[in-house]
């Protein structure tokens, strides 16, 4: 059988395959899929996770619950050489094992751009996987239960000053998103005010929101500021070292939680680590039917679509135009894949992907969105109740569409739950402490039973045991 690779099981991927499965006769070929996960992230639900709108497992498709005939491997590929048609693989026990091909499809996706700014390796977190976005709503709430127990001041501002980084889609929502929980969560702190409350949204471009035409993207500008928060366009961090945000107007302010919504940089896999056809972008190179390479030098048996590819944009009045990477037509690009895949093993000519955008959609918190179609645009809780509608019309399976709306449902009457489960980070932390969960930095500690069960003696450095075997907690040196 013709053996199929898809590596990535984000949207392009995840449909590639899901699609595939329909489309190819038993026994045509072989697909196996590698992923690092096991699940499809459903991103523009990321926003509403950090807000607690969404459960986290909701936005997530198992591969392997809805891909019942195609092997799932689950690692990282680390290397592709098409012109032996092998793919190089780790799993997730570290080993490395080689794959061999006849056809690869690439939609491995895009990973976070970032700038060699001191301190954000250490504070920033991203927003493209589930587990940033859990962080990033954990981190507020217990931000919340540590002001709560500080008096006015400098210090209890620094907490609840959260600062985002990036005026696209993604930074836009989940700025929007926390600034509306934060705000609803003042009401749970009697402690705490709105003066206590710091937001900041930082983009190097003079506007916000690319996708909108100039004045939604200023009206977008002047609700954030009425309700609050501090826009700065035009305006790069410079450091973001011990707490501390330093812009390069020379603005300089204490901060808790910072968020690196900067736009996407080019895969390492795809832009270094493979013998396929790479713009200056770091991009494969694709033609219209979404096949590796150009009009004059395609690559034979191999795909690619998603945020890692350039795709020519033929809906785009502009020359050479690319179109953008969003869920809209990752899907879309995904489903043709297994259409042109399928056509081309049966020896069938592949169709050229076309798609007139749908418009527009931002959740800006609940009851506040902006919506633009061409020259219609929809403000406030229309535009809202429309990008709730679109995407929950969107994301793949009717389970998780039903999930979703169970959860947003039950917020009408109860509101968001506002419990943050942070040491879920430090799963041990309770257990090595004594039952207590914050105990350490890092939950540093050692647990040492003071007698052990046929030992001729205890440890070195635990003194001998008087009665009844106890545990012993014993913090370690660092």
């Amino acid at each position: 059988m013709e053996k199929i690779l898809i590596v990535g099981g984000g949207y392009a991927g995840f449909y590639a395959a899901w699609g595939l499965e329909k489309k190819l006769r038993p026994g045509e070929a072989d697909v196996t899929l590698v992923d690092p996960h096991g699940y499809m992230t459903y991103q523009p639900f990321l926003p509403e996770v950090t807000a607690g709108s969404i459960e986290a497992r909701h936005v997530m498709v198992s591969l392997r619950r809805h891909l019942h005939r195609t092997s799932i491997i689950a690692g990282h590929t680390t290397s592709i050489d098409h012109a032996h048609r092998t793919a190089t693989v780790r799993t997730k026990d570290g080993a490395l094992r080689e794959i061999e091909y006849d056809t690869i499809v690439v939609t491995a996706g895009a990973v976070t751009r970032t700038f060699p700014v001191p301190g954000i390796e250490q504070e920033a977190i991203g927003l493209k996987h589930v587990e940033e976005a859990v962080a990033i709503r954990d981190q507020l709430l217990t931000a919340f239960d540590r002001a709560a127990l500080l008096p006015p001041g400098v210090e209890r501002r620094r907490l609840l000053t959260v600062t985002v980084v990036g005026g696209g889609f993604t930074g836009v929502e989940v700025f929007g998103e926390l600034l509306s929980l934060a705000t609803s969560m003042l009401r749970a702190y009697p402690e705490l005010s709105r003066d206590d409350l710091g937001f900041h949204l930082v983009d190097s471009n003079d506007r916000i929101l690319p996708e909108v035409t100039d004045e939604p993207g200023r009206w977008v500008v002047r609700h954030l500021k009425k309700r609050g928060a501090h826009v700065h366009l035009g305006t790069q961090v410079v450091s973001a070292a011990d707490g501390r945000i330093m812009l390069s107007t020379g603005e300089s302010y204490g901060n808790g939680l910072l968020i690196w919504a900067a736009g996407n940089g080019s895969n390492p896999v795809v832009a270094r680590n493979t013998d396929l056809p790479v713009d200056g972008r770091g991009l494969v190179r694709v033609r219209a039917d979404l096949r590796v390479g150009t009009s004059d030098a395609p690559v034979p048996n191999a795909w690619a679509a998603g945020d890692n590819a350039a795709v020519p944009d033929l809906a785009s009045p502009v020359p050479g135009a690319r179109t953008v990477p969003n869920a809209q037509h990752a899907v879309r690009q995904g489903k043709l894949l297994a259409a042109n895949v399928t056509a081309d093993l049966r020896g069938k000519q592949p169709r050229q992907y076309l798609h007139h955008s749908l418009g527009t959609v931002a959740t800006l918190g609940i009851g506040q969105g902006i919506f633009q179609y061409r020259r219609l645009v929809i403000k406030g809780f229309p535009a809202w109740l429309m990008h709730r509608g679109y995407h929950v019309l969107a994301v793949p399976t009717w389970e998780r569409k039903i999930r979703v709306l169970l959860v947003w449902a039950s917020a009408v009457l109860f509101g968001r739950d506002i419990i943050p489960l942070a040491t879920v980070q430090r799963p041990r932390a309770a257990f090595l402490a004594g039952g207590d969960p914050f105990a350490g930095s890092d939950g540093e500690r050692a647990c040492a039973p003071r007698a052990v069960a046929g030992a001729d003696e205890p440890p070195a450095d635990v003194p001998a045991p008087h009665g009844k075997p106890e545990l012993s907690v014993v913090r370690d040196a660092g």
